[in-house]
């Protein structure tokens, strides 16, 4: 496992996920498109969970290129990426069991927001978060659960409306199980830590 870890803090690697991440930060935009343009402006920035979460993460390859750590964007983007990667697989999964059918489009946000949660995790021997970087970016992920499901901003899967109770609850826990993954993979006393490696260039 070690050593694939140490694989992905090559840099070939960080400047590939880099321009994969980019791609589908915008392409995730792009997929807001038309309920941002729906959203009271004072919520715009809680709504396009995913390309945010990509977008934490296209910052924190940015700065192990510039060999430093942004813990507070590390923070947010392993919590953001796993939480958001998870409940996109779950949401389109579900959209799949209730509909009876699933668009390649679907599948495909299956497979690249399984890929967002593992990402996230896979370099966390490489963050530097410390217990205020994860309270911090704690208070972002709950405040976002309540902007989504009590001002009803969550992403738009109508044939789930039904659900709407069971969706929020469950991802309330989600946040809670990205936090404690947070904790445990980067802060809790013998973690795996890792530096670039010394030949990184």
């Amino acid at each position: 496992m070690k050593s694939i870890i140490y694989l992905l803090g090559q840099r070939w690697v960080l400047l590939t996920l880099l321009i994969i991440n980019i791609a589908g930060t915008i392409y995730g935009y792009i997929w807001y498109e038309s309920q941002l343009a729906i959203t009271p402006s004072k919520f715009l920035v809680f709504v396009p969970d995913s390309p945010t979460a990509s977008l934490f993460f296209v910052f924190v390859l940015i700065a192990f290129l510039l060999k430093k750590n942004w813990p507070l964007i590390e923070a947010l983007a392993i919590i953001t990426l796993f939480k958001y990667g998870i409940w996109a697989v779950v949401m389109n999964l579900l959209v799949l069991a209730v509909s009876g059918e699933l668009g390649i489009a679907g599948y495909m946000l299956v497979f690249s927001h399984f890929g967002m949660a593992v990402q996230g995790l896979l370099y966390a021997p490489y963050y530097r978060i410390k217990p205020i970087h994860l309270i911090i970016a704690a208070v972002w992920t709950l405040h976002n659960d309540v902007i989504d499901y009590v001002f009803f901003m969550m992403p738009q899967y109508r044939v789930l409306n039904d659900f709407m109770p069971q969706i929020g609850y469950f991802t309330f826990w989600l946040s809670i199980t990205a936090l404690f993954l947070t904790y445990f993979f980067c802060i809790r006393k013998n973690r795996l830590q890792l530096n670039l490696p010394h030949n990184f260039k």
